[in-house]
C-alpha cells in the first residue's frame, strides 16, 4: 500500500493538485465538492423532511423531478471526490472516518434509491401522510447525511499521515 500512496503523491496531477497557486486548483475542486454535496444532501432532506411531514400540502410525486439534479450532483462530488483524493491520497486512504464516509454514503443513496421506487411512484402516498415504515426509510436517510456532514468536516483534523514518507500507513 505505501508504494502505491508514494506513487500516487509524486503524480504530475497530484502534485499540480496540492503545490498549485491558481485558485483553480485545490480550493475549486473543494468547492465544488462541497457545493454538489450539498445538492445531493440537501434535495435528499427536502424529500425525506416532506415524507416525515413538513410541508404535507406540497406534491410528493412533484418532489421526483429533483432527483436528476441529485444524481448529477452525485456524479459531480464522486468525480471531485476521487480527485481531492488523489491530491492526498495518504490522508485520505489511511482514514477510518474517509472509510465511514464512503459507507454512510451508499447507504443513504440506497435509501434514497427505495424511497424514489416505493414512494415517489406511488400516487396515493402524494398528498398523504407517509406510512411508518417510509417514515422510518426518511429518519435515516436524514442520519446517514447529517453523518456524512460530520465525517465530511472531520477528515482534515482526524488523519494520521498527511504524506507516505511521514511513516508506513
Amino acid at each position: 500500500m505505501q508504494h502505491f500512496l508514494l506513487w500516487m503523491e509524486a503524480t504530475d496531477f497530484s502534485t499540480w493538485l496540492r503545490e498549485s497557486e491558481s485558485i483553480w486548483a485545490f480550493p475549486t475542486i473543494l468547492t465544488v465538492h462541497t457545493v454538489s454535496m450539498g445538492f445531493l444532501a440537501g434535495i435528499s432532506a427536502t424529500i425525506d423532511l416532506r415524507i416525515l411531514g413538513v410541508a404535507p400540502r406540497a406534491p410528493l410525486l412533484e418532489m421526483k423531478r429533483f432527483l436528476p439534479v441529485m444524481w448529477f450532483s452525485l456524479c459531480v462530488s464522486i468525480v471531485t471526490g476521487v480527485t481531492l483524493v488523489i491530491a492526498y491520497p495518504t490522508k485520505a486512504l489511511t482514514n477510518p472516518i474517509f472509510y465511514l464516509k464512503l459507507i454512510l454514503i451508499a447507504i443513504a443513496l440506497m435509501v434514497v434509491r427505495m424511497i424514489g421506487r416505493r414512494v415517489l411512484s406511488d400516487p396515493p402516498l402524494d398528498l398523504t401522510p407517509a406510512p411508518r415504515n417510509v417514515k422510518g426509510l426518511a429518519a435515516i436517510s436524514i442520519v446517514c447525511w447529517l453523518l456524512v456532514i460530520w465525517a465530511g468536516r472531520a477528515l482534515p483534523y482526524t488523519y494520521g499521515l498527511l504524506f507516505a514518507t511521514e511513516g508506513k500507513p
